[in-house]
């Protein structure tokens, strides 16, 4: 599965950046990852910033699409996250995202993130659009 998982050839900034940790995938279930809450993700009140939340969800539903139809070419339709309680620096976000549905067009997944205790930080659903792969041809 690591050698699948390896599908990006350069490095993918927007993923890259947040550090994630893969820690398990079950095929056409589930795939989680673990981020580091790293000072640089603190909002003023010393908790990590909203959108670094919902950008680790993004990065896990993207890699559970792509593991799910082996397709990079993709578009996230909407993407709906509620914050249950703040996360704070050194502690561990494990985002743990699910297959809901996969249509020829549109892949709706699910996911919840807890922190290193176990407790809901945050939950998020997605849909997915399924691009044709002459989409990201250059002309």
């Amino acid at each position: 599965m690591r050698e699948k998982f390896k599908f990006q050839a350069r490095p993918v900034n927007c993923r890259d950046t947040m550090q994630p940790q893969f820690v398990e995938y079950v095929e056409g279930e589930s795939f989680t990852y673990n981020y580091p809450v790293l000072e640089m993700y603190l909002n003023p009140r010393r908790s990590m910033q909203g959108g670094f939340i919902a950008a680790a969800f993004d990065n896990a539903f993207g890699a559970l699409v792509y593991l799910t139809t082996g397709q990079l070419e993709m578009a996230s339709v909407d993407i709906h996250v509620n914050y249950q309680r703040p996360i704070f620096e050194n502690d561990l976000l494990t985002v743990k995202v699910f297959l809901k549905a996969k249509g020829r067009n549109i892949v709706h997944v699910t996911g919840e993130a807890y922190d290193q205790s176990s407790v809901l930080i945050a939950t998020a659903s997605t849909n997915i659009m399924i691009l044709d792969r002459d989409y990201f041809q250059r002309k």
